[in-house]
């Protein structure tokens, strides 16, 4: 689905909204897709605080490589960007997107639409993310594709899970479904952490395969508890 709706939006050179709480594995399925879809046009951007328009310029101005010092002066700071978005497609991700403002999303919608400019932009994020862009008609009208990451429930955990990694493989259905009840709740992040530490803890205690001992030896590294 990821796959299949980034590529509309690049075809359409447009904008897409993936929104979804944390750990659902919203920015790992971008990325692979992008991977496959459009390697070498990506520009990932990612802030970790409230970013303002001038972050994300000197943001923008790091990750497309352009040479130099940043201009000093807005107007002049985005005719540079502008003048290298334009010379070929590009497509912009920006990561963390939750932690945009109202005025920073109007930014990326200033880029895009200027007809200079040859870009899809990809916004990443939580539910702020969402409900910012919602709330504007400007900004909301312009989003090509939403899409929303949700926890997995216990049928898709049963499939996707022993495809994910061999130590799942051979796994048997009720470990698994034990191990999602406890520990992994349908979210993606913490399962690469029970996977992580499962794969460790067969070698450590000289085991074949995950089962309800492996399980408790993984909880605890989870949990800090030994019970």
């Amino acid at each position: 689905m990821v796959r299949d709706n980034l590529a509309d939006v690049l075809a359409a050179k447009a904008m897409m909204c993936v929104h979804g709480d944390a750990g659902l594995g919203k920015t790992l399925s971008v990325n692979a897709s992008l991977r496959e879809l459009a390697a070498n046009t990506v520009c990932r951007v990612q802030f970790r605080a409230r970013p303002t328009p001038r972050d994300i310029r000197h943001e923008l101005f790091r990750a497309l490589g352009i040479g130099g010092e940043p201009p000093t002066k807005p107007i002049e700071f985005d005719a540079v960007l502008k003048d290298v978005l334009g010379q070929r497609f590009r497509v912009l991700v920006c990561d963390e997107a939750q932690w945009l403002s109202r005025e920073c999303f109007e930014y990326w919608r200033h880029l895009w639409d200027d007809r200079a400019t040859d870009i899809a932009i990809v916004f990443v994020g939580g539910g702020d993310c969402y409900q910012v862009l919602r709330r504007e008609p400007m900004l909301s009208s312009r989003v090509y594709v939403w899409q929303e990451f949700q926890r997995m429930p216990r049928e898709q955990v049963l499939r996707v899970i022993p495809a994910y990694h061999p130590v799942w493989e051979n796994t048997d259905a009720e470990v698994i479904g034990f191990a999602d009840a406890h520990a992994g709740h349908g979210n993606f992040r913490a399962w690469a952490k029970i996977t992580a530490h499962a794969a460790r803890a067969l070698s450590r205690l000289d085991q074949s395969g995950v089962d309800r001992e492996v399980l408790g030896w993984v909880f605890s590294k989870l949990s800090g508890r030994a019970g």
